[in-house]
């Protein structure tokens, strides 16, 4: 199943397009793209090269919950958010240290530069985590994906838990064509630190089994394609588990599938690597809701990857 992704990255190499972007990094781009993985023969996490899984673990707790602070992130471990409220934290009036202005691009090319970033960097962390006011300040990140998903705001002032719904309508209509949870709210999109890559999401029962279909706007298709492919897999599981099913098919879909230029010689090398067999998931069978999942009740077993290929995050 590991060829399928590994197909789109030859794909992007051989027939991509020249675009620029808003990070001005530039990207080699495919428009319309689909994967399809069976969760029955395996978890889609990547062999070829080595994929956090506690940081995918800890960032779909972070959307289950509903959240939208980095704080719970940083308080695992996870930095995977951080730039870009580091990015909004910068560009207020509270910050007063050095300039970082195009900080995107100088970290990159300046070694002066980067060192200074990455003190700063460290002090924004370590405030998020020792100082309340200022992690409710600037660890919000806006209504992205855990705000839409589970306090979707309503014209009445009300708002719709879209997971919980969706979840109840698996368990009593499993096959309504409407198990639809939607990130992209366009009310919301201007004041979000980023905009909702993976935007919709739509679940499909059949002979037991569940399945589970991604939209994604825009796929950065070396860093976070992986990411997503696990993210959403496990959130399938989880539902599975709640539901009472079996595990279905994932099926990936994305519209603007890209590789970012300084992502060309990661893919080409990961290219080279011989795929390994894809690893278990275990789940704690107690838990009887995907909303009481704790860390150490999700393991991942039999995971025996290549190594990490490092590659900078375009923000």
């Amino acid at each position: 199943m590991e060829e399928a992704y590994l197909a789109l990255g030859r794909k992007i190499l051989e027939d991509g397009h020249l675009k620029e972007d808003r990070t001005g990094t530039g990207t080699r781009s495919i428009f319309g793209y689909q994967m399809r993985f069976d969760l029955s023969e395996g978890f889609p996490l990547l062999t070829t090269k080595r994929v956090p899984f506690g940081l995918i673990k800890s960032e779909l707790l972070w959307f289950l919950k509903g959240d939208t602070n980095i704080r719970f992130l940083l308080q695992h471990n996870n930095h995977i958010w951080d730039e870009w409220a580091f990015e909004r934290y910068i560009k207020s009036d509270d910050y007063q240290g050095p300039d970082m202005t195009d900080f995107g691009h100088r970290v990159l090319t300046d070694e002066t530069f980067k060192e200074s970033y990455e003190n700063e960097h460290k002090k924004f962390c370590d405030l998020i985590l020792s100082d309340e006011k200022f992690a409710a300040k600037h660890g919000e990140l806006g209504n992205i994906y855990g705000a839409q998903w589970r306090h979707w705001e309503t014209k009445d002032n009300g708002f719709i838990d879209q997971l919980k719904n969706v979840i109840d309508m698996i368990k009593k209509t499993p096959d309504s064509r409407r198990l639809i949870v939607s990130a992209w709210n366009p009310e919301d999109v201007p004041s979000m630190a980023l905009p909702p890559c993976h935007t919709m999401f739509q679940f499909y029962v059949n002979d037991g089994k569940l399945s589970c279909q991604l939209y994604q706007r825009s796929g950065d298709v070396f860093l976070g394609v992986p990411f997503n492919i696990a993210s959403y897999a496990l959130l399938t599981h989880l539902i599975a588990q709640e539901t009472g099913l079996e595990v279905g098919d994932f099926v990936h879909t994305i519209g603007d599938a890209h590789l970012y230029t300084n992502h060309i010689d990661q893919m080409n090398e990961q290219l080279t690597r011989e795929i390994r067999s894809f690893p278990t998931i275990k789940l704690n069978q107690e838990k009887n809701s995907v909303f009481d999942f704790e860390m150490e009740d999700i393991v991942i077993e039999g995971y025996d990857p290549h190594p990490t290929i490092k590659a900078p995050i375009a923000v």
